[in-house]
């Protein structure tokens, strides 16, 4: 089952699309303004978000920026906006699609539709080898010396984060964004306690760690 979230002001709108996605199976999280809609998508983590432009505390961009600089869930934006700078200005902000109010609950559908296969994981994900561990990104597994490392989904996702990223610096505060949320950016304590756990589980030496590196002040760095 796919979860939606719904980010709009219009209760009316909110109730008729609730009611079509749930008949379709999708399960259905709303929210009737920019903010609250930014805590629950980083709570729930839905497969898909949809964002009206015009809401009543905050611009709808900033909502689409606000989850795209922590997320790649797929984002449909509804506006009554027509203008091509709009939807010029939503689809530079990071949105998948652009649906114009008003619109029939069939088109938005097919869109929503579309934009999860879109969005989907990647089934050719690659299998990650180190001298220690191998990290299977499609199948979500991790092995050490040939038997399953039990990983809790926090650990699973810090760990997906830095493999994805091999090789490369991410800053605690991606870190934390992409796993926590943002609303948990400045909580780099979080990352000093699950960076030990893992280290424990995966490290030959978790005291002198070799794929899992710190950056001292910057961030950590996963090193095949």
């Amino acid at each position: 089952m796919s979860t939606v979230l719904i980010v709009d002001d219009d209760r009316q709108l909110l109730r008729a699309l609730r009611v079509n996605l749930a008949a379709r199976g999708y399960e259905v999280l709303l929210a009737p303004d920019g903010r609250s809609g930014l805590a629950l998508a980083g709570q729930h983590r839905p497969d898909l978000v949809i964002v009206d432009l015009g809401l009543p505390d905050i611009d709808g961009i900033e909502v689409v920026t606000g989850i795209r600089g922590w997320s790649k869930v797929p984002i449909v934006v509804l506006s009554a906006r027509h203008a091509e700078q709009a939807k010029v200005n939503a689809l530079d902000a990071g949105a998948d699609d652009y649906v114009t109010k008003p619109f029939g609950i069939d088109e938005l559908l097919a869109r929503v539709r579309a934009a999860l296969r879109r969005g989907a994981p990647d089934g050719d994900a690659p299998v990650l080898h180190t001298d220690a561990f191998t990290v299977d990104l499609a199948g979500r597994r991790v092995e050490r010396d040939g038997a399953p490392v039990r990983l809790t989904p926090t650990e699973w996702h810090l760990l997906e984060v830095l493999v994805r990223n091999a090789g490369k610096l991410v800053t605690h505060r991606q870190l934390l964004r992409e796993v926590w949320g943002p609303q948990y950016e400045t909580e780099v304590n979080y990352l000093r306690v699950y960076l030990a756990q893992l280290r424990g589980k995966l490290e030959v030496d978790p005291a002198r760690p070799r794929h899992l590196l710190t950056e001292p002040g910057m961030g950590y760095r996963f090193e095949p």
